[in-house]
């Protein structure tokens, strides 16, 4: 069917921004980390579990929401979730100086990262099928907002406390909730029904683009969160050093996102998701190896490249396959993909705390890139039936 719709370039540059600042609030926590940890006194696997905590819960917040979105609009629920976040950073600024306020805090403000199946649902439906991935890729690239956050909230902590900055992050919320509602509108109907949540869970293709999603997003959902910790315990990095190196390192991987998206869309996005799990897997292994600091920068800046590329291709595939239930699917993925960056700093932590080291949750994380590779590869050689061109029909194959 031919798809007429052109764009809306200010609701594009809306969800970039929405994405963008809900990205900065959702890795905040994790940002102030090590100056949080220190400050309450946390032990490793403690550090693990609460910048790992937002990340659950944002996760988790994926599929309501995405399903909202197709019901009520991306728009309106958007812009409530915006609304909400201003409960767990006045709750960051005024009340938490424990424990069990900061786990509260981080389970509220983990609502952030349920902007995923808002924003790019919302993107998406004002553009045709060749445009996907680099519209996707554009929307997504608001994970830039872990840079900013690294960059800046290390600095604004030395100054007016860890629980300031919560305060501080207020004024941006209020920002762009006005320039969202201002330039954001919803897409026209869509041209094909979506279809009852029960029948899309029954498609193989969704939980494989999960298990995909997993890997590469929840790589660099989890390492830029845990980054700064793991920097502070393996190189001695002061937090404010350790926050520039993770930003640095999250610039590249949101950077490289929506030229993920790009290269898919001329590539295919089995072929760059394939590159790109191969190569985290060597990224990680060699992480595995203790390197010092200077390969060990260029290491995790590969890493987070290889995150950002996989994402791109994930998300020129889905939207493509699931055109109808964008907002579903996108919420499920999300969620999945979520979890498995809550999974990543849980995981490292415990190491640390119960190993000593870090090497071998590292090398476990190469263990499953490379499995994954392997699986994808596999599915190709059967023919799973993707659309990996906007050219392609349903109900071909890529075969190339």
């Amino acid at each position: 069917m031919n798809d007429q719709r052109q764009g809306h370039l200010p609701t594009l540059f809306a969800c970039f921004l929405h994405f963008d600042l809900s990205f900065m609030l959702w890795v905040l926590i994790g940002a102030l980390g090590i100056v949080i940890a220190e400050d309450l006194q946390l032990s490793a696997g403690q550090r693990g579990v609460l910048v790992a905590l937002p990340i659950l819960s944002g996760s988790l917040l994926r599929i309501p929401l995405g399903l909202l979105s197709d019901r009520w609009g991306a728009r309106r629920v958007g812009g409530t979730m915006l609304a909400f976040l201003f409960v767990p950073l006045t709750a960051g600024w005024l009340a938490a100086g424990s424990w069990p306020a900061m786990m509260a805090v981080g389970l509220m403000l983990g609502t952030a990262g349920a902007s995923f199946a808002v924003a790019l649902p919302l993107a998406s439906a004002w553009y045709p099928a060749k445009r996907q991935g680099l519209v996707m890729g554009i929307a997504a690239a608001g994970n830039s907002g872990t840079v900013i956050t690294n960059l800046v909230a290390p600095r604004l902590a030395e100054h007016f406390g860890w629980q300031g900055v919560f305060g501080i992050a207020m004024v941006p919320l209020a920002l762009v909730l006005g320039t969202f509602l201002i330039l954001a509108r919803e897409a026209p109907p869509k041209l094909n029904a979506a279809r009852p949540i029960r029948e899309v869970l029954r498609e193989a293709d969704l939980w494989w683009f999960c298990l995909f999603y997993s890997v590469t997003f929840g790589g660099y959902v989890g390492l830029s969160s845990f980054l700064p910790l793991f920097l502070r315990d393996q190189q001695g990095l002061a937090a404010s050093s350790a926050g520039v190196l993770t930003a640095a390192a999250a610039f590249v991987g949101s950077g490289a996102r929506p030229l993920g998206g790009w290269l898919a869309d001329r590539l295919g996005g089995r072929r760059l998701l394939t590159v790109a799990l191969a190569g985290l897997g060597v990224t990680y292994a060699l992480v595995a190896s203790g390197p010092s600091l200077p390969p060990l920068t260029g290491l995790v800046i590969a890493a987070m490249a290889c995150c950002g590329l996989g994402n791109g291709a994930v998300f020129q595939l889905v939207p493509l396959r699931f055109r109808a239930e964008i907002g579903m699917v996108t919420g499920i993925i999300g969620a999945v993909g979520g979890i498995g960056g809550f999974c990543l700093p849980i995981l490292l932590g415990l190491v640390r705390q119960y190993g000593g080291g870090f090497g071998a949750g590292f090398l476990l994380l190469a263990f499953v890139a490379m499995s994954v590779a392997t699986v994808l590869q596999m599915l190709t050689a059967r023919q799973a039936g993707w659309r990996v061109s906007w050219r392609s029909s349903p109900q071909v194959s890529e075969t190339a």
